[in-house]
C-alpha cells in the first residue's frame, strides 16, 4: 500500500488531458448555467470529466458514462485500485523509446491497462485519443520529457471523489433509465460539424455521425419530458442551431483552442450551449 501523506483538502482536478475539454467553460462561467438546486448528476460523454470535477463534492449520486471502454475502465480503476495504478505508473519511463514500446504492449490486468492509458495520455502529442482501423492507439510521442506522469496527489484525490460514483460504458440513449426528475444532465458530444473550421472534424464524423446528433436531439427531448435539467454543449453552427430549434435556450460562447498540429487549426472558436436551466 502507498502510505505517503496526501493533501485531501485540495480539490481533485481532471487527471486526463482531453481534446474538447470544457476546462475553459469552468473558468468562463459554467456555474451561471446551473439550476439553483438539483438531485443526481449525470455526464453522458465523460472524456476528461472537467465539469464533473468542478462540481464535486455531490450531495446526491453522480453517474458518469462514455462508450470508450478503455476510458471507463481507467476511471473505475482510479476509483477502486488507485494504489495499484500509481504503482504501475511509476514503472513507466517517459522517453520516446519507452513510449512506443509501451504503446504496443498489451497489458493483462485492469490496473496496468489503466496505468498505460494515463501514461499515453500524459506523454502523447496534445493528449489526443485516436485509434486506427484495428482499434489500436496510434498517437505519436509528445516530446514532453519533464511531464509528471504519475501526479500521485491528484490521482489519490480523484479516487476519493470517485468513490461512490456510478461509472458505466454505455451509449447516451441508455442513460435514460437512470435519469429522474430534477436531476442534472451534462452532455458534451464529439462535434460532428465545425465551428468555423475544425481540424478534427473528419475524424469526429466517424466517432459521432449526424444521425447520432439527431438521436441526441431526441434524447434531450426525453430528458425534458422526465422533468430533468440538461446542459448541452456543441459547435456554434447553423446546422446545430436549426437541429435544436425550439428546444431550450441557446447561448453563444467564445473560447480559444490550442489543439491541433497546424496553426490554422488553432485560434478562437464559438461554441453553443443549449439548456433548460436558465
Amino acid at each position: 500500500m502507498i502510505s505517503e501523506t496526501i493533501n485531501i483538502e485540495k480539490k481533485a482536478l481532471p487527471f486526463l488531458r482531453w481534446t474538447g475539454s470544457k476546462t475553459w467553460l469552468v473558468r468562463d462561467g459554467f456555474s451561471n448555467f446551473l439550476p439553483k438546486q438539483f438531485n443526481n448528476y449525470h455526464e453522458c460523454f465523460l472524456g476528461g470529466g472537467s465539469i464533473f470535477f468542478s462540481l464535486t463534492p455531490f450531495h446526491r449520486n453522480a453517474y458518469l458514462y462514455d462508450t470508450n471502454e478503455e476510458l471507463i475502465e481507467t476511471y473505475i480503476e482510479v476509483r477502486d485500485n488507485v494504489d495499484l495504478v500509481i504503482r504501475s505508473l511509476r514503472k513507466l519511463k517517459n522517453t520516446k523509446e519507452d513510449y512506443y514500446k509501451i504503446r504496443k504492449t498489451r497489458y493483462l490486468t485492469p490496473h496496468t491497462r489503466a496505468a498505460k492509458f494515463i501514461y499515453l495520455n500524459r506523454c502523447s502529442f496534445n493528449g489526443i485519443y485516436r485509434v486506427n482501423n484495428k482499434g489500436e492507439y496510434n498517437v505519436p510521442y509528445g516530446k514532453r520529457p519533464n511531464v509528471d506522469v504519475v501526479t500521485k496527489e491528484n490521482l489519490m484525490n480523484a479516487s476519493k471523489v470517485l468513490k461512490n460514483v456510478i461509472i458505466k460504458s454505455i451509449d447516451f440513449e441508455k442513460t435514460l433509465s437512470y435519469i429522474q426528475k430534477d436531476d442534472l444532465v451534462f452532455l458534451d458530444p464529439p462535434y460532428t460539424v465545425a465551428h468555423e473550421n475544425n481540424g478534427f472534424i473528419e475524424y469526429n464524423q466517424k466517432l459521432f455521425s449526424w444521425e447520432d446528433q439527431e438521436r441526441l436531439r431526441d434524447h434531450i427531448k426525453e430528458i425534458e419530458k422526465r422533468g430533468a435539467y440538461y446542459i448541452l454543449t456543441n459547435a456554434y453552427h447553423k446546422s446545430i442551431i436549426e437541429l435544436y430549434s425550439g428546444i431550450g435556450s441557446m447561448h453563444k460562447r467564445a473560447r480559444y483552442s490550442q489543439v491541433g498540429g497546424r496553426n490554422k487549426t488553432r485560434g478562437m472558436y464559438n461554441e453553443l450551449i443549449i439548456c433548460n436551466t436558465i
